[in-house]
């Protein structure tokens, strides 16, 4: 079993001229997304401002934000807590994913690099290099797909993605811990490498869009579990 990461911890830099609360913002989301903070935990303003080393106002802002998005709900006066989806959340969520990945894979067959299709390649070895470490794992899976959107070229599909993958933190164990998805998500990303190599635009979506698919059938196993 994967160790849970740590709690987000460390100073804020306001680096490139970003306001405190915009910085606290991103390192909760971050935190979100590498699974630091999952459904059912809470969140207080002091315990994150002292994590952080900052004062209250701007957590109070973020903390603000991810309610206003849903990521969040109050906790009985107790603070919030990381809010988890319904299924019919999920299937929506998933949905949206197929479309979106399936659009990306198409436009990065069109305008990839091969220095860019070279760095998908190599995520992929460090994908199976770590093949006992579900986290790892999710974490190069991210990357896999992160590159892909940058290949499409295509600014509004990347702040769609990258959105959407804050929801998608909300599910909780990563998909990879269902016994055998890790060599068949492999299999499904070499496919999609080589379609975006080959220049085949309607054989990376179909690909990537399967792909998808099948992740949420792994998705649905392990809610079934809870």
């Amino acid at each position: 079993m994967a160790r849970r990461p740590a709690k987000t911890g460390g100073t804020i830099s306001r680096g490139g001229g970003v306001a405190l609360g915009e910085a606290v913002f991103r390192s909760l989301c971050e935190a979100l997304q590498a699974g630091s903070y999952r459904a059912g935990d809470r969140l207080r303003e002091e315990e994150v401002a002292q994590r952080l080393k900052v004062s209250r106002t701007p957590v109070r802002e973020a903390l603000g934000r991810l309610a206003a998005r849903g990521f969040v709900e109050p906790a009985g006066g107790r603070g919030l807590i990381v809010r988890s989806l319904d299924i019919s959340e999920v299937l929506e969520l998933y949905a949206m994913r197929e479309i979106m990945e399936g659009a990306a894979a198409r436009l990065a067959a069109a305008h990839a690099s091969a220095t860019e299709i070279d760095a998908l390649r190599d995520i992929e070895q460090a994908f199976v290099e770590v093949e006992s470490d579900a986290a790892e794992m999710a974490r190069l899976n991210r990357a896999f797909h992160e590159a892909i959107c940058r290949a499409a070229r295509n600014r509004y599909l990347d702040n769609a993605s990258r959105e959407l993958q804050d929801w998608i933190a909300l599910l909780g164990p990563t998909t990879f811990t269902v016994v055998g998805r890790p060599l068949t998500s492999h299999g499904e990303h070499r496919a999609i490498i080589d379609a975006i190599a080959a220049r085949d635009g309607d054989r990376a979506e179909q690909l990537a869009r399967a792909h998808i698919r099948e992740a949420l059938r792994c998705r649905l196993k392990l809610l079934q579990k809870q």
